[in-house]
């Protein structure tokens, strides 16, 4: 890709262009020599696509040429590539303007103007804000192997004083040796703006544990009564989804139910319940028959912490079935299934005060 501007004709590149000069012979030479001194090491290649901002695409065809011309900010500059898609051109200066531009139309005059065709477009007058000269009509003795020759699928870019993108509006072509031999003052306008890449889908939850049951009630036992259901002072929590008819304390509607949900609850809506006042832990499957699912009861130290109470829950339930199956955990532990705790089925239970 053949890139003028910083390092290609000084006079023009980066700078304004000169109004008409009368000694518009001594001036093309003067370009030619510029143009050929900073394109000595230029290539061509393909198009490229490094952008660091914004873009528009400009595109002209006519008479079997055709080109695109992509306006586009790279490390701070705003850039002009030009890319032939049919036939071929000699690139001689590149031009641009704004839609508000409305001061002295720049023109590099001599062989590189675009007086003429060149100053209309859509039948409407253009005040050229500036232009960058890129190399003198004539392939000479370099023929097609010209830095800016350009065949089809080939490029250079020019570096545009512009200060954005969205102050180029026109793009106006200089060129000769177009197809062989004829030439061009090509204006282009009504850009594309090429649609913003779109945003990637956010990366889904991951699939709840499915180790991790859900319970619509779970009572933190702080003593128990004779008959082994819980005694007053403990803490009884509904799960999220559960009708509250009694103000019982409630897991949030953003929770799902999960021992953790609870254990997390617990410590921060009941103050006066250490780890080590609870002795036994209910999971309820049923609140409208209060049917217990299955009990922890606390080592003989004592539950030391929300973490310990956790690690008792995960080795209770690890020889449960994915979905929860109590009857499959206490048939894997040789239990009984007639020995599975009960409630008494007394409304009591709703009713124990909770501190």
């Amino acid at each position: 890709m053949s890139r003028f501007g910083k390092g290609g004709p000084p006079a023009h590149a980066n700078g304004k262009a000169k109004g008409h000069n009368t000694a518009e012979e001594e001036r093309a030479e003067e370009q030619q020599a510029q143009q050929d001194n900073g394109a000595a090491e230029a290539d061509t290649a393909p198009a490229t696509d490094a952008t660091s901002g914004g873009e528009r695409i400009f595109s002209y065809e006519e008479d079997g040429l055709a080109y695109t011309v992509r306006v586009f900010e790279e490390d701070g500059v705003v850039r002009a590539e030009v890319t032939v898609d049919q036939g071929s051109m000699d690139v001689n200066a590149v031009y641009f303007t704004s839609d508000d531009y409305s001061g002295p139309s720049a023109n590099l005059g001599g062989p590189l103007n675009m007086n003429g065709g060149g100053s209309r477009f859509e039948g409407d007058r253009v005040s050229w804000e500036d232009a960058v000269a890129v190399s003198h009509p004539g392939l000479g003795p370099q023929g097609e192997d010209k830095p800016s020759f350009l065949s089809e699928g080939d490029s250079l870019t020019v570096d545009l004083s512009a200060a954005s993108v969205e102050d180029v509006d026109l793009i106006g072509i200089r060129a000769t040796s177009v197809n062989g031999g004829d030439s061009i003052k090509g204006v282009s306008g009504n850009p594309e703006e090429p649609e913003p890449e779109p945003e990637p889908e956010p990366e889904p939850d991951p699939d709840p544990d499915p180790d991790a049951a859900t319970y619509p009630k779970v009572y933190f036992a702080t003593g128990l009564n004779d008959d082994d259901s819980p005694a007053a002072g403990g803490a009884g929590i509904l799960g999220p989804d559960e009708e509250n008819e009694f103000g019982t304390p409630q897991l949030g509607p953003d929770t799902d139910g999960t021992f953790a949900d609870y254990v997390e609850f617990l410590g921060e809506e009941f103050d006066d319940i250490a780890p080590g006042d609870i002795v036994t832990i209910i999971f309820y499957e049923d609140i409208e028959t209060f049917t217990e699912a299955f009990r922890i009861n606390a080592p003989e130290e004592g539950f030391t912490s929300a973490a310990d109470m956790l690690a008792a829950y995960d080795d209770a339930v690890s020889g449960m079935s994915a979905d929860g199956d109590y009857i499959a955990y206490f048939a894997t532990q040789d239990i009984d299934e007639d020995a599975v705790p009960e409630d008494t089925g007394s409304d009591e239970l709703d009713e124990i005060s909770v501190m």
